[in-house]
C-alpha cells in the first residue's frame, strides 16, 4: 500500500494518483516482493474417482483355438456392441465457473478509460476528476419523429488538440487531449494540471471554431502566457505583463503629463529621449526596480545587455531586447534557451506547436 503524504488515504502500489484527493502519489517505495502460494514440492495430483455404476469388466482368457465357423453369419447388432452405461454413471457435467462483474461494478475514467471503483474521487491512473464528471447534467437527447431518418450524434470537435506538458529538460511529463469543442481547464480537472498550485480551479478556455483553436484566461490569478518565435517582434501594450526565466516584468509607456486648469506646468524628472520603462512584479499588483526606455531601445540578459539578472539561472546570457519604432513598443527574443512568454489580455488564436505558460507548467499545444 502507498499513503498518500497529502491526505494519509491507503492506495494500492500500483495507482499513480490518490483516491482520497488526486494528489500525485511518490513513486519512489520499491515494490513489494512477489510471494508464490504453491508449496516448495509442488501440487498432488487430483485422483478422478471412478463411478460405482460403471463396472469394470474382467480379462476373459482366449480358447488356445477357436473353431472356424461353418460359414459367415451376420452378428446382430444388439450382441456386437454391449450395451451403454445408464446416463447416471457418467460424472455430472462441471458447474459453469462465476460470471463476471457486472459492467456497473466499475466505472471507466472518461480522460483515460482506466476501471474505478465507484466510490473513488479520483482516478487512480491519471487523476481526474470522477465526482466532477458525474455531476455534470447530461442533455436529454429529443425523441425523432417516427417517419424522420435517423438523426446522426453531435458532432466530434473538427481538430483533435493535444496538450503536452514539458519538463525543465524538455521531456515529456504528461499530456492530455480536449475532449470537446470547448473545454476548460484548470486544477480541478487532475491530471497533468493537478500538482500545480499555481493553476486557478478554472484557468483558461479552449474553443475550436470554424477549424481553427483559440484560447482565453479566465480570469486566472497567474494568468496564460504565450512563447514568442525566436526574432519575431510582438507589438508591447501599455502594461503588458512578459516572463523571463523567473522574473515577471510590465511595460509601461511614458506620455508627458498636461499642464493644470490653471496652466500650471507639472515638476518631474526630464524624460527627454525616454518612451517607457519597464518594472519588475514583485506582487499582483506590487512594482518594485523600474528601468527606462530610451528611443533606442534597451537589451536584457543574465550576463549582457542594459538590464541584468545575473542570480537568475533561467535567464540566457542575452536573453531579449525591447525596442521603440514607429511610436510603438516591440518585444523580442534573441533566441533565448528557455524563451520569452507574453501573457494574454484577450482570447488569442493558437497554432500547432505553440507553446503556452499556466502557473509554473508549460505546455506544448499540437493538433
Amino acid at each position: 500500500m502507498i499513503t498518500c503524504p497529502k491526505c494519509s488515504k491507503e492506495n494500492q502500489d500500483h495507482y499513480k494518483f490518490c483516491l482520497g484527493c488526486g494528489a500525485e502519489l511518490p513513486r519512489d517505495a520499491a515494490p513489494k516482493p512477489f510471494a508464490s502460494q504453491t508449496p516448495p514440492h509442488g501440487m498432488r495430483a487430483v485422483q478422478q474417482p471412478v463411478p460405482p455404476s460403471v463396472a469394470v469388466p474382467a480379462a476373459v482368457p482366449r480358447p488356445a483355438q477357436a473353431p472356424a465357423p461353418a460359414a459367415y453369419q451376420p452378428v446382430p447388432a444388439a450382441a456386437a456392441y454391449p450395451p451403454s452405461p445408464p446416463a447416471s454413471a457418467f460424472p455430472a457435467t462441471p458447474p459453469a465457473p462465476p460470471a463476471a462483474p457486472a459492467a456497473a461494478a466499475t466505472a471507466a475514467c472518461p480522460q483515460c478509460g482506466h476501471p474505478n471503483y465507484p466510490q473513488n474521487k479520483f482516478c487512480a491512473a491519471c487523476g481526474y476528476n470522477l465526482h466532477a464528471a458525474a455531476a455534470a447534467p447530461a442533455a436529454p437527447a429529443a425523441a425523432a419523429p417516427a417517419y424522420a431518418a435517423p438523426v446522426a450524434a453531435a458532432a466530434a470537435p473538427s481538430l483533435q488538440v493535444l496538450l503536452t506538458a514539458l519538463r525543465a529538460d524538455g521531456s515529456e511529463a504528461g499530456t492530455y487531449t480536449l475532449p470537446g469543442a470547448t473545454v476548460t481547464v484548470g486544477r480541478d480537472i487532475g491530471g497533468i494540471f493537478a500538482g500545480d498550485s499555481y493553476l486557478s480551479p478554472r484557468h483558461a478556455t479552449f474553443s475550436i471554431r470554424s477549424g481553427k483553436l483559440y484560447v482565453k484566461d479566465e480570469a486566472s490569478l497567474n494568468g496564460v502566457y504565450v512563447k514568442l518565435q525566436q526574432g519575431t517582434p510582438v507589438a508591447l501594450q501599455p502594461a503588458d505583463l512578459f516572463r523571463i526565466g523567473q522574473e515577471i516584468i510590465r511595460y509601461e509607456a511614458l506620455a508627458p503629463q498636461p499642464a493644470s486648469p490653471d496652466g500650471v506646468e507639472r515638476l518631474g524628472s526630464p524624460s527627454k529621449g525616454y518612451v517607457g520603462r519597464i518594472s519588475l512584479m514583485t506582487g499582483r499588483d506590487t512594482t518594485g526596480n523600474a528601468f527606462p526606455i530610451p528611443e533606442a531601445g534597451i537589451h536584457i540578459g543574465r550576463e549582457r545587455g542594459d538590464v541584468l539578472f545575473p542570480e537568475d539561472g533561467y535567464v540566457s546570457g542575452l536573453h531579449c531586447r525591447v525596442t521603440w519604432e514607429s511610436g510603438s513598443a516591440w518585444l523580442t527574443d534573441l533566441g533565448s534557451s528557455n524563451g520569452t512568454f507574453l501573457r494574454l489580455e484577450h482570447e488569442r488564436e493558437v497554432v500547432s506547436g505553440d507553446v503556452l505558460l499556466m502557473g509554473q507548467q508549460v505546455f506544448r499545444v499540437n493538433f
